[in-house]
C-alpha cells in the first residue's frame, strides 16, 4: 500500500534499517496503535544517490556502486517487511507500508515527512561501540539533523540494554 492511499490521519514516519534495535519499531508501532494512525516505514539506501525527487512516485536513484544489483535492495526490503510485520502485529491492526529512499538518511526522511505531512518522525539512536561512534562523527546523527531542520516533532528512541549488560547501576 502506498502512503498516498492511507485512510484516516496522516502516517507516523519511522526510519528503519537492517539490524536496527527492535525498540524503534516497537515504540513506533505502539504509538501508531495508540493514536490510531498508520505507520510509514522508510529505509534509506545510503549506497544510492537521489537523481530526481517526484513526490507522486518513487525517488529516482542511481547506485554509487553500479555493479550492485537491485536484487540486493529487494532482499533488504523483503527482510525489513518481515521485521516490520512482526513488530506491528500485536494489538489492534495498524496500517503500514515501507518505502525505499536514496541519499542522505536525514534529508530523505525530511523530504518524505513533508510529502506525506507526517505529524512526527521516529528514529533510533546509534548503537553503542566505537564503529558506530566513528560513523556518527563522520556522517552526523540523523536524529540530531532532523531535530534542527524540521518543523515537526522528532522522537529519538534510545538503544536500551538490560541493566545487567549496561555497566551502570
Amino acid at each position: 500500500m502506498s502512503p498516498e492511499r492511507f485512510s484516516g490521519p496522516p502516517p507516523l514516519l519511522v526510519g528503519v534499517m537492517p539490524g536496527q534495535h527492535p525498540e524503534v519499531l516497537k515504540t513506533a508501532a505502539t504509538l501508531a496503535q495508540q493514536l490510531a494512525a498508520p505507520l510509514l516505514c522508510a529505509y534509506v539506501d545510503e549506497a544510492s544517490y537521489l537523481v530526481e525527487w517526484d513526490p507522486a512516485r518513487s525517488a529516482h536513484r542511481l547506485s554509487l556502486h553500479p555493479d550492485k544489483d537491485d536484487e540486493d535492495i529487494r532482499s533488504v526490503t523483503e527482510g525489513l517487511k518481515s521485521v516490520i510485520g512482526s513488530a506491528v502485529r500485536p494489538g489492534p491492526p495498524t496500517e503500514w507500508t515501507l518505502r525505499t529512499l536514496a541519499g542522505d538518511p536525514a534529508r530523505a526522511l525530511g523530504r518524505l515527512a513533508a510529502e506525506v505531512n507526517a505529524p512526527m518522525i521516529i528514529v533510533g539512536t546509534a548503537e553503542r561501540g566505537w564503529a558506530h561512534r566513528i560513523t556518527e562523527a563522520l556522517n552526523g546523527s540523523v536524529g540530531d539533523w532532523l531535530s534542527h531542520h524540521q518543523n515537526r516533532p522528532v522522537l529519538v528512541v534510545p538503544f536500551r540494554r538490560p541493566a545487567h549488560e549496561d555497566g551502570s547501576d
